[in-house]
């Protein structure tokens, strides 16, 4: 049991009031009283409202549930069901047409298109990595990845494939930046003359077909052009010249490398990526917060026999066309994403000796952590604009919306900061959200920062909302369902219509195989011709690829013709819960899903219950690397408890699933010295977790992963602890 200390009628675990009054409070203007007695006060005031909500989840799903049972066996009716759904109170009337208020954001927020990043808190590495990923060299992404076709052959540099690495970065350019009358392949110097670009080629100097695209220069030693500047879409490009090295030496024009501007924003998470279940836990995540907005956060880092520090990158000097000396920024606009509401923290015990709800500590805590950015006297400001950006996710509904927007407005008076100082992220991912985007949209317009779709948690909350309704389609077969059509496009169209376009992120969710850029720069450039602002990705190499994108489509424009053409999905098709048609699969189709779905559950949660180890890259059955999250977990979770209550497979099936796909997790893990086999015993807690998750699947809240994970990671830190402490193992 962790040592507690009392602060304001609160039960506090020490380590967690140890990092509040010794590493966030100083500096940031907040008193150590006035900061307890804020926490306590949200704990007292919005602690019960936290808990009727969560009631309402499951007085609703109740009665979804008794809806879909009385109406058994026969044809799904939509008439009927959103009938039923209006009269519960679950779908609310629309109001009038509206646009948001929320004051101009940093552009990297309200402006501009480009890629972002979602880290885990836990990992300082991780973090810095993802800071400093708003630059990064499409040379070294287009060869150390599959990106032209195939992945590099282990060995020395090859010639014959930089060869092509250069061709793909200069028809890149075509693109961003045309030449007039000639192609960048041809460019054989460069030149800043009279605030212009002068580029020399065999037939002589040509200039950029617009002007507008050149963004500035930066010199070196001896006043020598060390880079170019262009600019497009609102993104920069930025060209390496340096004939010192071995690129630049043999390229004509001195190119050694082609920078991209590439992760715009990145999202600090405190939630789905990590596993916090304690005092201890929450500190060390929120230290990296707190370490991000005073600018200080470092990490050591050791890459074979070399160990350096990596701390944040330095802004980039640029002379722009008209003589302007300023600096390009070099990190990512940074936003921390809360948990929701569902869970409760032993960090923190209320006057009753109850955890309080982990979001309300969230919400004060990394606020607090925000005033070092808009307070510190000197240093790249995190938000120019003073404003501090919340990832808010998991909400149900336009009333917890408004829940969230009143939270923060009352963290805002308790923290002395101006109202609406904080700005909120709405993570669309759940289906009663997605259903009443608009009356949530509402709910926020005075602070709503972006919407963002989550396909993977809202294919699970999918499945759970219907899960009493038939059997479910396979996981491969939901992209092909009429609501997630429905759902991508709604969001788009509803948040331009509440005119987010231009003022606001509108976003779309991850790639999920870091390995296969191949495949990402083929597929993922349709969710900026979706609309999308912006969307997720796995990696900074990830982001400098899917950065390309963005220079190849105009997504301001893409966002004007989808608001003139209205739209483009109705209500119904939303509605539609992904049964199964027919249900006629083959046993060895039965056999496959099973097995897909239950090593991918054991892959990552015997990382997260074991190691604490919150986002993983899980092989699949293939050995595919896929990033996994607690979202991921939440869909094989629901689809096998579906299934199992439908009777497509039986208990004794998905059992001996579990423990073949244990055997297999096991192998892929061999590697790891800190794995602890699950086979043959099967008795561990990540066992135990995988098959509660499955096994309880139907009867979690939403369908949810937290509880079962939290329970069960709690009881192996326990039991680690138990094993080391000076009186010998006690009991798991």
């Amino acid at each position: 049991m962790a040592g507690r200390v009392e602060r304001a009628g609160l039960a506090v675990e020490a380590t967690l009031a140890r990092f509040v009054e010794e590493a966030a409070l100083p500096g940031s203007g907040v008193g150590a009283a006035a900061f307890w007695r804020a926490l306590a006060g949200l704990v007292a005031g919005f602690g019960p409202r936290n808990r009727a909500l969560l009631a309402r989840r499951e007085e609703l799903q109740q009665k979804i549930d008794a809806w879909h049972v009385s109406r058994r066996g026969r044809r799904h009716d939509p008439a009927a069901y959103r009938a039923h759904l209006e009269e519960i109170g679950y779908l609310v009337p629309e109001g009038p047409a509206f646009a948001i208020a929320t004051p101009e954001l940093d552009p990297e927020v309200g402006v501009l298109a480009g890629p972002q990043l979602v880290v885990p808190a836990t990992n300082a590495r991780y973090v810095l990595n993802a800071a400093n990923a708003r630059w990064g060299s499409l040379y070294d992404a287009l060869y150390g990845t599959d990106a032209p076709g195939a992945p590099p052959e282990p060995g020395p540099y090859d010639p014959a494939r930089g060869a092509r690495v250069i061709a793909w970065a200069r028809e890149l350019l075509d693109v961003a930046a045309p030449l007039a009358g000639a192609g960048w392949a041809d460019v054989t110097g460069l030149r800043v003359e009279g605030g212009a670009l002068v580029a020399l080629t065999g037939a002589g100097r040509t200039a950029l077909a617009d002007p507008r695209r050149f963004a500035g220069h930066a010199t070196g030693r001896a006043g020598a052009l060390a880079r170019v500047y262009l600019v497009n879409h609102g993104l920069h490009v930025g060209l390496v010249i340096d004939r010192g090295r071995p690129v630049g030496a043999s390229d004509p024009a001195g190119i050694a490398d082609v920078q991209m501007e590439a992760a715009l924003s990145a999202i600090v998470d405190l939630e789905d990526s990590v596993a916090c279940v304690d005092g201890a836990d929450k500190a060390a995540a929120y230290r990296t917060w707190l370490g991000l907005m005073t600018g200080t956060l470092t990490e050591e880092v050791t890459k074979g026999a070399e160990t350096f520090t990596r701390r944040l990158a330095a802004d980039l000097p640029v002379v722009r066309p008209d003589g302007w000396r300023g600096a390009l920024r070099a990190r990512s606009l940074l936003m921390v994403r809360n948990v929701g509401l569902l869970m409760t923290t032993p960090a923190v015990l209320g006057p009753d000796g109850a955890e309080i709800p982990e979001g309300l500590l969230d919400a004060l805590v990394s606020v607090l952590c925000a005033l070092h950015d808009l307070r510190r006297p000197g240093g790249p400001a995190n938000s120019p604009r003073g404003h501090i950006y919340v990832v808010k996710p998991k909400l149900h509904g336009p009333e917890e919306a408004a829940f969230a927007a009143e939270t923060f407005a009352a963290v805002e008076a308790a923290l002395g900061l101006p109202p609406g100082t904080v700005k909120l992220g709405l993570m669309d991912e759940e289906r009663r959200t997605s259903a009443n985007l608009g009356e949530c949209l509402r709910a926020l317009k005075d602070r709503i920062a972006f919407v963002n779709t989550g396909f993977l948690d809202r294919t699970g909350d999918e499945i759970h909302t219907a899960m009493e309704a038939g059997p479910m389609a396979r996981k491969g077969e939901m992209r092909a369902t009429a609501w997630l059509r429905a759902y991508e496009d709604r969001n788009v169209d509803i948040a331009l219509a509440c005119g987010m376009g231009g003022r606001a992120q509108i976003g779309k969710g991850m790639w999920a195989k870091p390995d296969r850029m191949a495949e990402m720069l083929a597929e993922k450039g349709a969710q900026p011709a979706a609309g999308a602002s912006t969307a997720w990705v796995p990696s900074p190499t990830a982001a400098v690829l899917h950065a390309t994108h963005y220079h190849r489509v105009d997504v301001a424009a893409v966002q004007a013709a989808i608001a003139a053409g209205g739209p483009r999905a109705g209500l119904g098709a939303l509605l539609t819960p992904p049964l199964a048609p027919g249900r006629n699969w083959s046993a060895e189709e039965i056999r496959r899903e099973l097995d897909t779905n239950a090593q991918g559950i054991l892959g990552y949660v015997v990382r997260w219950v074991d190691q604490g180890i919150g986002c993983s890259k899980v092989p699949d059955l293939d050995d595919v690397g896929l990033m996994e999250d607690r979202a991921t977990c939440r869909i094989s979770a629901q689809a096998l408890a579906n299934w199992l209550l439908h009777g497509v497979v039986g208990e004794g099936e998905v059992m001996e699933a579990m423990r073949r796909m244990a055997a297999v997790v096991d192998r892929q893990n061999a590697a790891d010295p800190a794995y602890r086999p699950m086979a043959p015993g099967f008795d561990g807690h990540a066992f135990q977790a995988a098959c509660d998750l499955v096994f309880l699947g139907r009867f979690q809240p939403s369908g949810y992963t937290e509880p079962v994970l939290h329970a069960r990671r709690l009881q192996a830190k326990a039991a680690a602890a138990a094993a080391v402490s000076p009186g010998g193992p006690g009991p798991g």
